[in-house]
């Protein structure tokens, strides 16, 4: 009876230690945590009286904050965010506080106004940040430091620009890259970036804006099979969505093009898909919506926020 007591607590040693381990991996992993699906203007949108801004007006649990993922790495404590929005002191409190993470960087996408106006929180008239790391493709760098208020933030050294180039690696920590790479889209002020984040186990390509998926220069389908996961720009979710807007002016991949692009990819790779950046009028921003419903029947997701990616 002694023995087989003493093998049976070998076994629950070894299998408490299992758990620990088990534990100690799942909670060491690097994650994304998404922190906005909107458009730039964010939902409910501003002046926007029509149905799909309604209830939102009403209900702060419907409101959604603009697109923006976070990279939390536990083992070191540092965040770095994926653009900075006009919604950047809620985004901010999350990766500090629900995270318990330091802000180490800011990557940012490109000068429309939901990707870069949050930088605005970093000056002396909100928190007086010393020297965060904002990495930018050369026109971004160049729009920052010749515009104000912008370069007022690189004069007073709240920030401190990292320049980046197209599909060169950056070393975030042993176990954690980010790969800039170019992307077509509107480029007034600035190029457009997306950026593939490769992490211990998985990885991650992140895309909030191109004009069309046929214009880009490499198929987007080789990169979704190629990675983990694929947040990607689901800005509109048909054509004629914006009244009175001629929207080849403002061109988006629709989820709809996007799903009928992607329907020759085998079904792990579709599920791989989480269409982010929605606008106001995209009915898949509820997540109870018939769009919302069709985008899983057809076997790809929406980003939602709070939703976590590991790595």
């Amino acid at each position: 009876m002694k023995t087989v007591s003493f093998f049976f607590a070998i076994i629950l040693t070894f299998c408490i230690a299992d758990a620990q381990d088990q534990h100690q991996y799942l909670t060491e992993r690097p994650y994304a945590v998404i922190l906005g699906i909107a458009q730039d203007g964010g939902y409910p949108h501003a002046g926007c009286e029509r149905l799909c801004c309604k209830d939102a007006w009403k209900s702060d649990s419907l409101r959604k904050m603009v697109s923006s993922i976070a990279i939390i790495d536990p083992r070191s404590g540092l965040a770095w965010m994926f653009d900075a929005t006009p919604d950047f002191a809620k985004q901010y409190n999350i990766i500090t506080k629900q995270h318990g993470a330091r802000l180490a960087g800011i990557f940012l996408t490109h000068a429309h106004i939901g990707h870069y106006t949050g930088l605005m929180h970093l000056g002396r008239e909100v928190m007086g940040a010393k020297n965060i790391v904002v990495y930018t493709m050369p026109r971004m760098k160049g729009f920052l430091e010749k515009n104000g208020p912008w370069k007022q933030l690189v004069e007073l050294k709240n920030i401190k620009i990292s320049p980046i180039k197209d599909k060169k690696e950056i070393l975030l920590s042993r176990d954690l890259i980010v790969e800039p790479f170019l992307v077509p889209h509107r480029d007034e002020f600035s190029e457009t970036v997306g950026y593939n984040i490769i992490g211990p186990n998985e990885s991650l390509i992140y895309i909030p804006d191109i004009d069309k998926w046929e214009k880009w220069e490499h198929d987007i389908r080789f990169w979704v099979e190629s990675n983990s996961y694929a947040l990607l720009d689901g800005t509109f979710y048909y054509d004629g969505e914006v009244p009175n807007r001629n929207m080849s002016e403002i061109p988006h991949p629709f989820i709809i093009e996007s799903m009928n692009y992607f329907e020759d990819l085998l079904d792990r790779n579709q599920k791989k898909i989480y269409f982010i950046h929605l606008n106001h009028t995209n009915p898949a921003i509820n997540k109870n919506s018939a769009a919302s419903k069709n985008i899983i029947k057809n076997g790809f997701n929406t980003a939602r926020q709070g939703m976590k990616l590991f790595f």
